[in-house]
């Protein structure tokens, strides 16, 4: 049986269309995430710096996400440009910092989710950090659905998202990709800017898992609906990714657990000497340890640490 995506329901339905039409007035005095900065982007911008145009880094078959979201081929990833969160230490930070991309229209935007699952044959389009851009994505994911888009929508998101946006994607969004960065406002505010960020991605989470109910669909293990929930974690902070494990344990332990030993000191992490170094294996496998101890599931990584 072949798995069909929440958002042609809502297409035959009409609701995707009334839900683009909803987000297009939130333009005037913007809500979409947490920082709630009320501006009219029609004229100015707020803290992610988005305006009312499609600014895109790339849109690449990326093979980097977990095994079930990528299978032979890869992700569909579409690369936003700009974000809500000011992390000292992205990986992306020249398109996620210094706004690298170059804007497409909403028909472009609905050319391209075709280009990636009809030429690229990835088996998802992976929106990543897409938040401020949802009215024009639902506008060409209505133009995309019309000229044949049949994959799962991906949201991959750092988590600093509001319940009401993320309802917007309720019964849309099939696979949730999502991060928990930090859980105390000291590390949120040092290394993003964004003091608040435990106190909206805590609720975020228990939304996301809400909206999925806890179920996980596969076909020939590719991941077609779900909740990943991702753990980077950063030198000496190794009690962050403790407390977000146990958070998530007390979710729901069925829950997919990515705990990734990536880190590498780029961008501005060098004025923060305390996170100016790769992992320590040490540090990693303390953490490892308490995610077995929880009896979560998922993957580890297997990098190259101090």
């Amino acid at each position: 049986m072949n798995y069909t995506p929440g958002y042609i329901k809502l297409y035959e339905t009409r609701d995707l269309h009334k839900r683009r039409d909803l987000l297009y007035e939130k333009l005037v005095s913007c809500d979409l995430c947490p920082k709630n900065c009320k501006i009219n982007r029609h004229k100015n911008i707020g803290f992610c710096k988005v305006g009312d145009k499609i600014k895109v880094s790339e849109f690449v078959l990326y093979k980097g996400e977990e095994p079930p979201l990528v299978g032979n081929t890869g992700a569909g990833g579409v690369f936003f440009s700009n974000c809500s969160m000011r992390c000292v230490y992205c990986q992306n930070f020249n398109f996620s910092q210094k706004g690298f991309g170059k804007e497409f229209s909403v028909k472009e935007l609905a050319k391209k989710f075709i280009w990636l699952q009809n030429e690229k044959n990835v088996q998802n389009i992976d929106l990543v950090t897409a938040t401020p851009y949802l009215p024009f994505i639902y506008d060409a994911l209505i133009l995309a659905i019309e000229s044949g888009l049949k994959i799962p929508l991906l949201w991959n998101t750092s988590s600093y998202e509001t319940v009401e946006t993320l309802k917007f994607l309720d019964g849309i969004v099939d696979i949730y990709l999502a991060d928990i960065r930090y859980t105390s406002q000291y590390a949120a505010n040092k290394y993003s800017k964004t003091p608040d960020y435990w106190q909206f991605a805590k609720n975020a989470i228990v939304e996301m898992y809400s909206q999925i109910k806890g179920e996980y669909v596969f076909e020939n293990n590719i991941m077609k609906k779900g909740l990943i929930i991702r753990i980077l974690v950063l030198p000496n902070n190794i009690d962050e990714a403790k407390d977000a494990l146990n958070f998530i344990s007390k979710t729901d332990k069925n829950i997919l657990v990515s705990l990734m030993d990536q880190y590498v000191p780029v961008y501005k992490a060098k004025e923060y000497p305390e996170i100016n170094r790769l992992l320590k294996q040490t540090e990693y496998e303390k953490v490892i340890n308490t995610m077995i101890d929880l009896d979560l599931n998922g993957w580890i990584q297997e990098h190259k640490l101090l």
